[in-house]
C-alpha cells in the first residue's frame, strides 16, 4: 500500500542531485569490553544481521506513480536485502581517526540507491587502539536529526552488563498507518484537524507579513535579508570532506552561566569565532556579520514519523573583535528569534521556515540565483545521552553528525552532546571549502578564548 509523503519530506527527494546527496549521518566509536575484541564484536554484529529483522521505517522505499499524480510515497520494499544495506569496512593502516575521518568523508558522499530503502550502516575495522566504529547514514526524507538521535539511542543501553540490544534498523519508532476508517472517532478527529488546519492557513499571511517585516528591520526571525557573500555560498560539488572533535560539556557550561547564555548559545559563539579566524586566514572575511540558520526542533512528547522543524536566523557577530561581545550579540538575537515564534502554529513555523530557504531550491533546481544568500551556513544542535552508551557491552566513546551542505551552503555544522561531551561535527564540500579540519584548531582556541573572557 502506497502511503503518501508529506511535502517537508519530499522536497529533499525533489532536490537530491549527484551535487546535493540529501541524507545525514552519525559517525559512532565504541570500545570493547574487557576480555573482547573488536573480531568478537564483528560476530555480534554479523548476527544481528543474520537474525534481527528490519522495522517498517527501514523496509519502505519511496516510490512515485501515476496513482499518486507524480507526487512521492512509500512503499514497501518486497524484495529486501539487508546485505545491500549493512556493509563491512576497513580502514588502512596505521588506522589512525585521520584515516577514518577520510572514509566517512567518501561513504558521505555517495547518493543512496532510490530503488531501495533509503538507509546504509558500516561496521568499520582496523583501528589501532582496539576500538571499532559505525557510521549509519539515512536520507533526510525518512527523518530528522531528532529522530534518528532516538532511533539511535534505542539500540542502546545504559546498563554496560546488557546484553542482545537491537541494531539501530530494527527500531520501530513508528508503525504502518492505522486505517482512520477503524476507528470509532475517526470523524470527530477529522473534523478537528480541518478546522485546525483552516485556523493555520488564514493565519498565514500575517505570519508571513510578521516574519518579513522582522528580517527587513534587521531583527532576529526565521529569514533574513542582510547575510553577506562568502566563500561558502557557492556551487559545490558532490564529494565530502568531514572532520569531528569533542570538548568537555562542563566547559561550555561554565561559560554559560557566567555570561547568562545557553549551551547552545556558547556553541554558536565558538562557531563565531572560528569561522571568523579561519575567514582572515584566507583572506575572506566578509565585512558583514555572517548570519547562522539555527534549526529549532518542533517535535513534542510524541515522536513524528516525519520532519518537524522550523528555523531561526542568527547574527554570529563576526565583525566583532571581542569574544565576550559575540556572546551577547549571539545570545541576544537567538532570544530575539525564538520571541519571532511564539504564537504560531507548528505548520506556520515551518512556513515561514520555508519561505526563509526558499532561495536555496532555486540553483538545486536549476534556476539562476543572483541575490543575497539567505544565511551563511546551518548551525545545527541535536541533544544526545547526557549518560555512557553500550552495545552489548561495548562502550560507546565519541558520537559525530555529518550533514548536508548544499549549492550556496558549502557548510554545515552540527554538533551533538553526549556523555557530558559535547561533539562538533563540521561536513563541508571537499573542493570548495579548504582545509577544512584547520577549523578545528579554531574551536579550540576559541573555547579558551570565552573561558578568559568570562571568567
Amino acid at each position: 500500500m502506497l502511503v503518501p509523503m508529506s511535502p517537508a519530506d519530499s522536497v529533499f527527494l525533489y532536490t537530491e542531485s549527484r551535487e546535493h546527496p540529501m541524507h545525514v549521518g552519525g559517525l559512532q566509536l565504541f570500545r570493547p569490553p574487557d576480555g573482547a575484541s573488536a573480531r568478537d564484536l564483528r560476530t555480534q554484529f554479523d548476527e544481528a544481521i543474520a537474525e534481527t529483522p528490519a522495522s517498517y521505517r527501514f523496509r519502505r522505499r519511496p516510490r512515485r506513480s501515476l496513482s499518486s499524480f507524480g507526487q512521492w510515497s512509500w512503499d514497501l520494499d518486497d524484495e529486501f536485502d539487508i546485505e545491500h544495506h549493512v556493509r563491512r569496512n576497513a580502514l588502512p593502516h596505521p588506522g589512525r581517526v585521520l584515516e577514518l575521518l577520510a572514509l566517512c568523508s567518501r561513504l558521505h558522499s555517495t547518493l543512496l540507491d532510490r530503488h531501495r530503502p533509503l538507509w546504509e550502516a558500516h561496521l568499520i575495522e582496523g583501528l589501532a587502539d582496539g576500538r571499532y566504529a559505525t557510521y549509519f547514514k539515512v536520507h533526510h526524507s525518512m527523518v530528522d536529526g531528532i529522530t534518528a538521535q532516538r532511533i539511535l539511542q534505542r539500540s542502546l543501553s545504559s546498563d554496560p552488563h546488557a546484553r542482545g540490544l537491537p541494531p539501530p534498523w530494527a527500531q520501530s519508532v513508528d508503525e504502518p498507518p492505522v486505517d482512520v476508517a477503524a476507528e470509532g472517532d475517526a470523524d470527530s478527529d477529522l473534523w478537528r484537524m480541518g478546522l485546525d488546519g483552516l485556523a493555520d492557513l488564514i493565519g498565514l499571511p500575517t505570519a508571513f507579513a510578521r516574519t518579513i517585516g522582522r528580517g527587513r528591520r534587521g531583527e532576529s526571525a526565521s529569514i533574513s535579508f542582510s547575510a553577506p557573500r562568502s566563500i561558502f555560498n557557492v556551487p559545490i560539488t558532490g564529494a565530502r570532506r568531514f572532520a569531528a572533535q569533542s570538548w568537555p560539556l562542563d566547559r561550555l557550561r561554565r561559560i554559560g552561566r557566567v555570561a547568562n547564555a545557553t549551551v547552545n548559545d556558547v556553541v554558536l559563539a565558538m562557531c563565531a569565532g572560528a569561522l571568523r579566524a579561519y575567514l582572515r586566514d584566507l583572506h575572506a572575511l566578509p565585512d558583514s556579520s555572517l548570519i547562522a540558520m539555527v534549526p529549532v526542533s518542533l517535535h513534542g512528547l510524541r515522536e513524528s514519523a516525519s520532519n518537524a522543524v522550523g528555523a531561526v536566523m542568527c547574527d554570529l557577530g563576526t565583525t566583532l573583535d571581542d569574544p565576550a561581545d559575540r556572546l551577547r550579540l549571539i545570545t541576544e538575537s537567538m532570544l530575539s528569534g525564538k520571541r519571532s515564534l511564539t504564537g504560531m502554529s507548528q505548520l506556520q513555523i515551518q512556513a515561514v521556515t520555508a519561505l526563509g530557504m526558499s532561495p536555496l531550491l532555486l540553483p538545486m533546481l536549476g534556476l539562476p540565483n543572483v541575490g543575497r544568500p539567505p544565511f551563511n551556513l546551518i548551525i545545527s544542535n541535536i541533544p544526545g545521552s547526557p549518560r555512557p552508551l553500550y552495545w552489548n557491552g561495548a562502550r560507546m566513546e565519541g558520537l559525530y553528525p555529518l550533514s548536508i551542505p548544499v549549492d550556496g551552503q558549502a557548510l554545515n555544522i552540527t554538533v551533538t552532546s553526549y556523555a557530558g561531551t559535547m561533539a562538533f561535527g563540521l561536513t563541508g564540500c571537499r573542493r570548495t571549502v579548504p582545509h577544512l579540519q584547520r577549523l578545528l584548531a579554531h574551536l579550540d582556541t576559541e573555547l579558551v578564548a570565552l573561558e578568559q573572557a568570562t571568567a
